[in-house]
Protein backbone atom coordinates (compact mmCIF):
# COMPACT_ATOMS: atom_id res chain seq x y z
CA UNK A 1 0.00 0.00 0.00
CA UNK A 2 1.19 3.42 -0.92
CA UNK A 3 2.25 5.71 1.89
CA UNK A 4 -0.63 7.87 2.74
CA UNK A 5 -0.18 12.24 1.30
CA UNK A 6 0.88 14.57 4.13
CA UNK A 7 -2.21 16.59 4.55
CA UNK A 8 -1.53 20.44 3.53
CA UNK A 9 -1.81 22.16 6.17
CA UNK A 10 -4.38 25.55 6.43
CA UNK A 11 -2.66 28.84 6.66
CA UNK A 12 0.21 29.50 8.99
CA UNK A 13 -1.52 30.84 12.49
CA UNK A 14 -5.37 29.78 11.12
CA UNK A 15 -7.09 27.29 12.68
CA UNK A 16 -8.68 25.07 10.16
CA UNK A 17 -12.73 25.46 9.33
CA UNK A 18 -12.39 21.93 7.35
CA UNK A 19 -9.69 19.16 6.32
CA UNK A 20 -10.02 16.43 4.21
CA UNK A 21 -7.81 13.13 5.01
CA UNK A 22 -6.94 10.14 2.86
CA UNK A 23 -10.26 11.40 0.60
CA UNK A 24 -10.77 9.10 -2.50
CA UNK A 25 -13.54 8.92 -4.97
CA UNK A 26 -14.57 6.25 -7.75
CA UNK A 27 -18.05 6.29 -9.23
CA UNK A 28 -20.18 3.59 -10.37
CA UNK A 29 -18.84 3.36 -13.08
CA UNK A 30 -15.50 2.30 -12.15
CA UNK A 31 -13.62 5.46 -12.99
CA UNK A 32 -11.28 6.97 -9.99
CA UNK A 33 -11.87 10.44 -9.64
CA UNK A 34 -9.77 11.16 -6.77
CA UNK A 35 -6.90 9.02 -4.60
CA UNK A 36 -5.70 9.96 -1.33
CA UNK A 37 -6.16 13.47 -1.13
CA UNK A 38 -5.76 15.20 2.40
CA UNK A 39 -5.41 19.14 2.87
CA UNK A 40 -7.02 21.83 5.58
CA UNK A 41 -8.74 24.98 4.94
CA UNK A 42 -8.23 27.31 6.93
CA UNK A 43 -11.06 29.47 8.53
CA UNK A 44 -11.48 32.96 6.24
CA UNK A 45 -8.82 31.92 4.28
CA UNK A 46 -8.65 31.91 0.47
CA UNK A 47 -7.67 28.90 -1.54
CA UNK A 48 -7.66 27.81 -5.46
CA UNK A 49 -8.22 24.60 -6.77
CA UNK A 50 -5.81 24.58 -9.73
CA UNK A 51 -6.01 21.99 -12.05
CA UNK A 52 -6.70 20.34 -16.10
CA UNK A 53 -10.28 19.55 -16.75
CA UNK A 54 -11.47 15.80 -15.36
CA UNK A 55 -8.76 16.42 -12.20
CA UNK A 56 -11.02 16.22 -10.02
CA UNK A 57 -11.40 19.85 -8.95
CA UNK A 58 -15.47 19.79 -9.05
CA UNK A 59 -15.55 16.16 -7.38
CA UNK A 60 -13.74 18.37 -4.28
CA UNK A 61 -16.36 20.96 -4.04
CA UNK A 62 -19.19 18.55 -4.44
CA UNK A 63 -17.88 16.69 -1.71
CA UNK A 64 -17.09 19.27 0.76
CA UNK A 65 -20.80 20.04 -0.11
CA UNK A 66 -22.52 17.08 0.88
CA UNK A 67 -23.54 16.49 -2.47
CA UNK A 68 -21.50 13.12 -2.83
CA UNK A 69 -19.72 11.28 -0.71
CA UNK A 70 -16.10 10.09 -0.44
CA UNK A 71 -14.92 6.38 -0.88
CA UNK A 72 -12.38 6.46 0.94
CA UNK A 73 -11.31 8.84 3.65
CA UNK A 74 -13.22 11.22 6.12
CA UNK A 75 -13.84 14.72 5.79
CA UNK A 76 -14.03 16.61 9.02
CA UNK A 77 -15.29 20.12 10.26
CA UNK A 78 -12.95 21.32 12.78
CA UNK A 79 -14.07 24.42 12.76
CA UNK A 80 -18.21 23.88 13.33
CA UNK A 81 -20.29 23.80 16.55
CA UNK A 82 -20.37 19.12 17.13
CA UNK A 83 -17.65 19.00 14.08
CA UNK A 84 -21.03 18.77 12.15
CA UNK A 85 -21.12 20.42 8.29
CA UNK A 86 -22.47 24.17 8.22
CA UNK A 87 -25.71 24.46 6.41
CA UNK A 88 -24.58 27.71 5.68
CA UNK A 89 -22.74 26.86 2.64
CA UNK A 90 -22.98 28.50 -0.62
CA UNK A 91 -21.71 27.19 -4.15
CA UNK A 92 -21.90 28.95 -7.13
CA UNK A 93 -21.26 26.71 -10.55
CA UNK A 94 -19.89 26.99 -13.72
CA UNK A 95 -23.49 27.93 -14.79
CA UNK A 96 -25.50 30.27 -13.49
CA UNK A 97 -28.32 27.69 -13.10
CA UNK A 98 -31.21 30.78 -12.74
CA UNK A 99 -34.79 29.96 -13.45
CA UNK A 100 -35.61 31.84 -16.67
CA UNK A 101 -39.48 32.59 -15.25
CA UNK A 102 -38.09 34.69 -12.35
CA UNK A 103 -36.87 37.86 -12.25
CA UNK A 104 -33.20 38.43 -10.41
CA UNK A 105 -34.77 39.16 -7.30
CA UNK A 106 -36.61 35.99 -7.25
CA UNK A 107 -33.87 34.05 -8.25
CA UNK A 108 -31.55 35.44 -5.24
CA UNK A 109 -34.51 34.66 -2.96
CA UNK A 110 -34.97 30.64 -3.62
CA UNK A 111 -33.15 29.55 -0.96
CA UNK A 112 -34.67 31.43 1.94
CA UNK A 113 -38.22 30.59 -0.12
CA UNK A 114 -37.16 26.78 0.48
CA UNK A 115 -36.24 28.17 4.27
CA UNK A 116 -40.02 28.76 4.40
CA UNK A 117 -39.13 32.51 4.53
CA UNK A 118 -41.95 35.11 3.50
CA UNK A 119 -40.86 37.30 0.29
CA UNK A 120 -41.65 40.38 2.55
CA UNK A 121 -39.96 39.51 5.08
CA UNK A 122 -36.76 39.44 3.80
CA UNK A 123 -37.15 41.65 0.60
CA UNK A 124 -34.56 44.32 2.51
CA UNK A 125 -31.97 41.49 2.95
CA UNK A 126 -32.25 40.58 -0.77
CA UNK A 127 -32.02 44.53 -1.91
CA UNK A 128 -29.08 44.79 0.04
CA UNK A 129 -27.35 41.40 -1.53
CA UNK A 130 -27.78 42.94 -4.61
CA UNK A 131 -26.44 46.09 -3.91
CA UNK A 132 -23.59 43.96 -2.84
CA UNK A 133 -22.93 42.40 -6.29
CA UNK A 134 -23.65 45.98 -8.05
CA UNK A 135 -27.23 44.84 -8.86
CA UNK A 136 -30.33 46.52 -7.28
CA UNK A 137 -31.50 48.15 -10.30
CA UNK A 138 -32.08 44.86 -11.59
CA UNK A 139 -34.12 43.25 -8.95
CA UNK A 140 -36.88 43.11 -11.44
CA UNK A 141 -35.23 42.26 -14.72
CA UNK A 142 -35.43 38.82 -16.22
CA UNK A 143 -31.92 36.72 -16.94
CA UNK A 144 -32.56 36.63 -20.63
CA UNK A 145 -32.11 40.69 -19.90
CA UNK A 146 -28.89 40.33 -18.28
CA UNK A 147 -25.56 39.97 -19.90
CA UNK A 148 -23.04 36.32 -19.07
CA UNK A 149 -21.29 38.94 -16.32
CA UNK A 150 -24.66 39.83 -14.73
CA UNK A 151 -26.18 36.41 -14.55
CA UNK A 152 -23.00 35.82 -12.44
CA UNK A 153 -23.20 38.10 -10.10
CA UNK A 154 -26.73 37.25 -9.29
CA UNK A 155 -25.78 33.32 -9.00
CA UNK A 156 -22.73 34.99 -6.50
CA UNK A 157 -26.04 37.00 -4.71
CA UNK A 158 -27.68 33.88 -4.51
CA UNK A 159 -24.92 31.73 -2.77
CA UNK A 160 -24.19 35.32 -0.79
CA UNK A 161 -28.24 35.16 0.68
CA UNK A 162 -27.69 32.25 3.10
CA UNK A 163 -24.36 34.88 4.73
CA UNK A 164 -22.41 31.38 3.92
CA UNK A 165 -20.00 30.49 6.53
CA UNK A 166 -18.00 28.95 3.74
CA UNK A 167 -18.16 29.89 -0.33
CA UNK A 168 -17.66 27.09 -2.58
CA UNK A 169 -17.11 28.19 -6.00
CA UNK A 170 -16.29 25.97 -9.26
CA UNK A 171 -14.99 27.85 -11.97
CA UNK A 172 -17.87 30.24 -11.75
CA UNK A 173 -15.72 33.09 -14.46
CA UNK A 174 -14.81 30.86 -16.79
CA UNK A 175 -17.21 31.57 -19.84
CA UNK A 176 -16.71 35.08 -19.43
CA UNK A 177 -14.82 37.20 -21.09
CA UNK A 178 -11.18 38.43 -19.91
CA UNK A 179 -12.62 41.98 -19.09
CA UNK A 180 -16.17 41.30 -17.30
CA UNK A 181 -13.98 38.03 -16.09
CA UNK A 182 -11.19 40.01 -14.61
CA UNK A 183 -13.28 42.78 -13.05
CA UNK A 184 -15.78 39.83 -11.67
CA UNK A 185 -12.31 38.82 -9.88
CA UNK A 186 -11.60 42.20 -8.30
CA UNK A 187 -14.91 42.61 -7.14
CA UNK A 188 -15.22 38.83 -5.53
CA UNK A 189 -12.11 40.32 -3.31
CA UNK A 190 -13.47 43.38 -2.28
CA UNK A 191 -16.48 41.28 -1.46
CA UNK A 192 -13.95 38.45 0.14
CA UNK A 193 -12.23 40.89 1.81
CA UNK A 194 -15.27 42.86 4.27
CA UNK A 195 -16.65 39.84 4.69
CA UNK A 196 -14.22 36.99 5.63
CA UNK A 197 -16.37 33.85 4.21
CA UNK A 198 -13.67 30.95 4.08
CA UNK A 199 -13.46 30.47 0.11
CA UNK A 200 -12.69 27.49 -2.32
CA UNK A 201 -11.97 28.59 -5.68
CA UNK A 202 -11.63 26.29 -8.44
CA UNK A 203 -10.20 27.19 -11.58
CA UNK A 204 -7.82 26.18 -14.36
CA UNK A 205 -6.29 29.48 -15.54
CA UNK A 206 -2.48 30.16 -13.52
CA UNK A 207 -3.64 33.44 -13.58
CA UNK A 208 -6.65 33.89 -11.67
CA UNK A 209 -5.05 31.90 -9.43
CA UNK A 210 -2.22 33.35 -8.58
CA UNK A 211 -4.68 37.09 -8.82
CA UNK A 212 -7.01 36.05 -6.00
CA UNK A 213 -5.44 33.19 -3.85
CA UNK A 214 -3.91 33.22 -0.75
CA UNK A 215 -3.10 29.36 -1.06
CA UNK A 216 -2.78 27.28 -4.73
CA UNK A 217 -3.53 23.74 -4.30
CA UNK A 218 -2.19 22.13 -7.74
CA UNK A 219 -3.69 19.00 -8.65
CA UNK A 220 -2.72 16.15 -10.55
CA UNK A 221 -4.85 14.46 -13.33
CA UNK A 222 -6.53 11.69 -12.87
CA UNK A 223 -6.89 10.35 -10.65
CA UNK A 224 -6.84 13.73 -8.68
CA UNK A 225 -3.90 14.21 -6.61
CA UNK A 226 -2.61 17.41 -4.44
CA UNK A 227 0.89 17.79 -6.04
CA UNK A 228 1.88 20.98 -5.10
CA UNK A 229 0.89 23.89 -2.11
CA UNK A 230 1.73 27.54 -3.45
CA UNK A 231 1.58 30.05 -0.77
CA UNK A 232 0.88 33.48 -2.85
CA UNK A 233 2.59 36.12 0.00
CA UNK A 234 1.29 39.63 -2.14
CA UNK A 235 -1.04 41.50 0.46
CA UNK A 236 -4.04 42.90 -0.16
CA UNK A 237 -5.92 44.59 -1.13
CA UNK A 238 -4.90 43.65 -4.81
CA UNK A 239 -5.72 45.51 -7.70
CA UNK A 240 -4.91 45.88 -11.40
CA UNK A 241 -1.16 46.94 -10.71
CA UNK A 242 -0.80 43.61 -8.97
CA UNK A 243 -1.09 41.72 -12.10
CA UNK A 244 1.64 43.61 -13.54
CA UNK A 245 4.07 43.05 -10.52
CA UNK A 246 7.07 40.82 -10.19
CA UNK A 247 5.23 39.16 -7.62
CA UNK A 248 2.29 38.27 -9.58
CA UNK A 249 4.51 37.56 -12.34
CA UNK A 250 6.59 35.16 -9.84
CA UNK A 251 3.82 33.44 -8.41
CA UNK A 252 2.51 32.95 -11.80
CA UNK A 253 6.04 31.26 -12.82
CA UNK A 254 6.05 28.71 -10.00
CA UNK A 255 2.15 27.92 -10.05
CA UNK A 256 2.63 27.25 -14.04
CA UNK A 257 5.89 24.53 -13.56
CA UNK A 258 3.78 23.07 -10.52
CA UNK A 259 1.07 22.21 -13.05
CA UNK A 260 3.55 21.51 -15.90
CA UNK A 261 5.63 19.07 -13.77
CA UNK A 262 2.03 17.70 -12.74
CA UNK A 263 0.77 16.82 -15.76
CA UNK A 264 3.98 15.31 -16.70
CA UNK A 265 4.04 12.92 -13.81
CA UNK A 266 6.82 14.54 -12.21
CA UNK A 267 6.03 15.32 -8.80
CA UNK A 268 5.40 12.85 -5.91
CA UNK A 269 2.93 11.38 -6.08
Amino acid sequence: MAEAARPVAAAEGRAPLVSLRGVGKRFATGTEALRDVSFDVGAGAFVSLLGPSGCGKSTILRLIAGLAEPSAGDIRWTGTANGARPADIGFVFQEPTLMPWATVFDNVRLPLRLRGEGKSAVRDRVMATLRRVGLEAFAAAYPRELSGGMKMRVSLARALIVEPQLLLMDEPFAALDEITRSRLDEDLLALWQAERWTVVFVTHSVFESAYLSERILVMMPRPGRIAADIAVGAPYPRDAAYRTSPAYNAVCREASAALDAAMAGELAR
